[in-house]
């Protein structure tokens, strides 16, 4: 991710050995469809009612309600050195974060090497420009999902796409289903990238943000970066992943010997999701770019903590997130939408 310089003084005060404690903001009500995605999880921890909202009969009369007054954030990160290599084990006061430009009021938890739930969306291009790379395509998603899924909790779904996006199998643990999602795909058509990827955000992944425990979201992308039919932009397809919290990544398949726009596009979508973006070096390679997935998927930080002069105006507040020792990268997405009240 790109870095910012910050005076000395800043970064000194960004460091969450000890979090310190900040008024807490204000919950927003629950806003129309579609808002932004849970970046703002509720504490469990009941606060007063309203004052001057109508409070008729007893307390016994009335049913229990938990008003939440805390809003956190949960970021999902992966942290390598200048080879690739995932660094673990890792410590709360290895890192330090800035969100909005400030510190934030408090750190709820951190966790080395998250076990969360995935909810991983496989998105393949199925235009008629990467007809002959198809076949490749599918066997490789096939094994990444056999291998991906390990737990009970764990879900994927499947969605292709030429000039209209289609789901071929809803969210599932089953892995056969998801299998036969993956064969149902029929290359042919134009390709809209960008419409694909604001879809699949939009109507799947966040949708199961609302209301549940954090997971980690994530979208594989197949596909040549090639967009020429999409009614959306990739800024709009961008801005909806951040809503929905998830990390986008991404495998060219173009193998041609130079660099196309195509490449751009899947670097930029990656990135600014928190995510990467793989170029295998031949079609027979795609199945190496899944495994990195994986790997990575499988080597990752989580952190909860609570923003500093939070407002839920449906603003996108940025996230700056970085090691204290500069030998080590991290990645984590640029920001998220707060909710609006």
């Amino acid at each position: 991710m790109s870095r910012k310089i910050f005076p000395a003084a800043t970064l000194a005060c960004l460091l969450f050995l000890i979090p310190a404690t900040g008024a807490p903001a204000q919950q927003p009500s629950t806003p129309p469809a579609p808002a932004p995605s849970g970046t703002a999880k509720p504490a469990q921890t009941p606060a007063p009612a309203t004052p001057g909202a109508q409070q008729p009969g007893s307390a016994e009369d009335q049913p229990f309600k938990i008003e939440t007054s805390v809003n956190e954030v949960n970021l999902i990160f992966t942290v390598t050195d200048k080879h690739g290599n995932f660094i673990p084990n890792l410590k709360q006061s290895d890192f330090a974060l800035l969100d909005d430009q400030k510190a934030p009021a408090r750190i709820s938890s951190f966790t080395q090497q998250t076990n969360l739930p995935l909810r991983v969306g496989i998105v393949i291009d199925a235009s008629t420009s990467i007809r002959t790379r198809f076949q490749f395509e599918q066997q490789a998603a096939t094994e990444f999902l056999l291998q991906i899924l390990k737990s009970r909790s764990d879900r994927a779904f499947v969605m292709g796409f030429d000039s209209t996006p289609a789901v071929t199998q809803d969210w599932t643990n089953n892995l056969d289903a998801l299998e036969t999602g993956v064969n149902k795909l029929r290359p042919g058509g134009g390709t809209a990238l960008y419409d694909a990827v604001y879809t699949a955000c939009r109507d799947k992944l966040l949708d199961i943000s609302r209301g549940q425990e954090p997971v980690r979201r994530a979208m594989v992308l197949v596909s040549d970066g090639n967009d020429n039919q999409s009614r959306a932009y990739m800024d709009d397809a961008i801005k909806m992943c951040q809503r929905s919290e998830t990390i986008i990544y991404a495998i060219s398949t173009n193998w041609t010997p130079s660099r196309g726009k195509g490449d751009d596009v899947l670097q930029k979508m990656a990135g600014d999701t928190g995510g990467r973006a793989f170029f295998p070096p031949s079609v027979d390679e795609i199945t190496a770019g899944f495994n990195s997935i994986e790997e990575e998927l499988r080597s990752q930080y989580a952190l909860t903590y609570t923003p500093a002069d939070f407002k839920a105006d449906g603003a996108f507040r940025t996230i700056y997130l970085f090691a204290n020792d500069r030998r080590y990268s991290v990645r984590a997405r640029k920001g998220y939408f707060s909710p609006k009240q």
